[in-house]
């Protein structure tokens, strides 16, 4: 019997090719899972491979780098919150703290976008490709239209001040899981958390 030719690195089989979108699809999920629970810097091109039942070559073949497997993960679990930055900017400034932090809150008890937010708010703080992704992501196009709507010389500091109020509760709450915020009734929190995020916006 005539042994197979060796497979080509890189390349994904005839098989794993033919597999199309719905094997693109595994990879995303195996993606979010491997790097909400490990972090980006103990998830490998492998164990998302093994996750999703292809060959490694394949993530390659469809993503590219880590990082572009990471971005694709938390993007696409992500797009609710890039589109919304609308609905919070939408009506009188004065409440914008509170539809912001109402937002926030709410993404985060979804559990679909909770993975994506623990995948890279983990990740972020111990790698800088990760940190990178969130800035991007989140920092770019999401504060930045909130930012622009404040008629203020200092708006993008404001924006990130706002930001780092929510980030903070939501590392204590969701990923440190610091008791009794852990377990805190989130309107509750929106109601004691908004006026701060207001006064960064819009206070003096």
């Amino acid at each position: 019997m005539t042994a197979a030719a060796p497979r080509r690195r890189g390349r994904p089989s005839r098989t794993d090719s033919a597999a199309g979108p719905a094997a693109r699809d595994r990879i995303l999920a195996a993606a979010g899972e491997e790097f909400s629970e490990r972090g980006y810097e103990k998830t490998s091109m492998r164990g998302i491979a093994k996750s999703a039942d292809v060959d490694p070559a394949l993530v390659h073949h469809y993503f590219g780098t880590k990082e572009q497997v990471f971005e694709a993960a938390v993007q696409g679990a992500f797009a609710p919150v890039l589109e919304a930055p609308g609905s919070i900017t939408d009506g009188p400034m004065d409440g914008v703290g509170e539809r912001l932090a109402r937002f926030f809150f709410g993404v985060w008890e979804a559990p679909g976008t909770r993975r994506a937010l623990l995948a890279i708010l983990r990740s972020a703080v111990t790698n800088e490709t990760a940190a990178t992704v969130f800035r991007r992501l989140v920092f770019t196009q999401v504060l930045s239209r909130v930012a622009g709507q404040l008629d203020r010389p200092d708006a993008e500091l404001r924006a990130e001040l706002a930001a780092s109020q929510l980030v903070g509760v939501a590392m204590l709450r969701y990923v440190i899981k610091v008791e009794p915020l852990a377990s805190e009734d989130a309107e509750l929190l929106v109601a004691r958390v908004a006026p701060v995020v207001q006064e960064h916006l819009t206070g003096p």
